[in-house]
């Protein structure tokens, strides 16, 4: 004869209103989270059970070493060139883009404002309108910067005069580009096509590109990530903010920047003083220089290129060449200019977020005051931001540390597969653009990554 126990306490594993019941009659419960894997989807739980199954093993060993390139490498600034010295196959009349390549046809209006400004910079047409017609018939040739180991921010499209930081990665022999940073205000990199961003354009082409070659080679090749660390302990998430790690590279270069010539010296000191964003794009060229190392890896489901053009959002894994595209998402969390609002906005844009493959931006959230401000106001939502980039991610980096949380290491190698089976997205801090009227940034948020591109690259890794 069955005796039921007098004493229950339960472990209640899925629906919750299971656990309040019996919560509700006085009894202990522990309530375990759970849900279906993948969503309940066939197709992708049976693409999980190969890669959790017979091939766990080999992917793990790979994706081990994705993470140690990823956390071990060394980015390290070299030089300022010309695209048209780092890249001299790349063709007389062709810009570099954000995001995975596209067709002028399908480009967002952002973006078309800023490769009308590039191609009036080059001097290959001479207004906007003129610009725009050479784009249109093919005279003038676009190209993903991605595929030439260069990465963009924001709506950035950039031609063969533009100067570029050089970043190395010795370890790995790779090296990779991103451009010297525009600043804010009237930029062509916020969707500006106007005479002040054009000027801005033949600027650091003239001025700042060259009188900062000469700064970087006086001072001598310098550890990014080593800046980066200083600037993640100060608040920075080296994303959506980055004065701290800004003003440290600027205190670090004073002495090379006080001796340039009395010409050059005001113009370069004005322009870094008003520019609160520019380490950005030297922390981008950094994070390019390892996930291009980490990208050689074989194997892994490691996520090695995350990128958007404004149309499209696209990702890569490590040891493949293959792009699993879908529609770029619009930027939720967001904090808008006065009188601006989420109908104003264009979608989430640019190649920053190879920053969150690196363990910064969003997994460094838990660190950020500034970030804060976006997911709730608390710190503590902060954290959760943070926590919520581990339970996706291979690993922890053992160099950049979360103060706040206890100095824990900022989660690093975002997994496909965990991904996929959690429906837990890698979210991007990033600034706001205006959709259609060409006035720039409108503000500033978190966009999660759609799902559909995530799902098609797990089908490919279990073949």
């Amino acid at each position: 004869m069955l005796t039921l126990p007098a004493d229950v306490a339960v472990v209640n594993v899925g629906l919750p209103m299971f656990a309040d019941a019996v919560r509700d009659q006085g009894r202990p419960v522990q309530q375990v989270d759970w849900s279906p894997p993948a969503g309940g989807d066939a197709d992708l739980v049976t693409a999980l059970t190969r890669v959790y199954g017979p091939r766990a093993a080999e992917i793990d060993i790979a994706n081990a070493e994705v993470v140690r390139r990823l956390d071990e490498g060394v980015p390290t600034l070299t030089g300022v060139s010309r695209v048209a010295d780092v890249l001299p196959g790349l063709g007389e009349r062709t810009l570099l883009h954000c995001g995975p390549a596209i067709e002028w046809e399908r480009v967002c209006d952002p973006l078309r404002r800023s490769m009308r400004a590039a191609v009036v910079a080059e001097g290959w047409a001479s207004d906007v309108d003129e610009a725009g017609r050479a784009l249109a018939d093919g005279r003038v040739l676009l190209a993903s910067a991605n595929a030439h180991d260069m990465v963009v921010p924001m709506a950035s499209a950039i031609g063969p005069s533009a100067p570029v930081w050089v970043v190395d990665c010795p370890q790995g022999g790779t090296r990779a580009y991103s451009p010297v940073n525009q600043g804010p205000g009237e930029v062509p990199w916020f969707g500006r096509e106007t005479a002040p961003a054009i000027e801005r354009l033949r600027f650091l082409r003239d001025v700042a590109g060259p009188a900062l070659g000469r700064v970087v080679a006086e001072a001598g090749p310098l550890d990014v990530f080593a800046l980066a660390k200083q600037g993640v302990a100060m608040g920075d998430d080296l994303h959506m903010r980055t004065q701290a790690t800004t003003n440290l590279l600027i205190r670090t270069w004073l002495p090379q920047i006080a001796a340039l010539p009395s010409s050059e010296r005001e113009q370069v000191a004005r322009f870094l003083a008003g520019n609160h964003l520019f380490f950005l794009t030297v922390a981008m060229a950094g994070a390019r220089s390892l996930t291009a190392w980490a990208g050689q890896v074989r194997g892994s489901s490691i996520v090695t290129t995350m990128s958007r053009n404004g149309t499209d959002f696209g990702i890569r894994l490590a040891g493949s060449d293959t792009w699993h595209i879908t529609d770029a998402p619009p930027v939720g969390d967001a904090l808008y200019n006065a009188g601006m609002g989420p109908e104003d906005a264009a979608p989430d844009i640019g190649d920053s977020a190879v920053l969150e493959l690196t363990g910064l931006g969003g997994p460094a959230a838990g660190g950020s005051p500034a970030v804060a401000g976006f997911l709730g106001g608390t710190m503590a939502a902060a954290a959760q931001a943070t926590e919520r980039f581990a339970r996706i991610c291979a690993g922890r980096s053992s160099r950049f540390t979360l103060p706040p949380m206890g100095f824990v290491g900022t989660p690093l190698g975002v997994d496909v597969r965990r991904v996929v089976e959690l429906g837990i997205r890698p979210q991007v801090t990033t600034g706001i653009l205006h959709a259609h009227d060409g006035s720039g940034q409108v503000g500033a948020g978190v966009a999660t990554a759609p799902a559909a591109c995530f799902e098609t690259a797990l089908r490919e890794l279990a073949g």
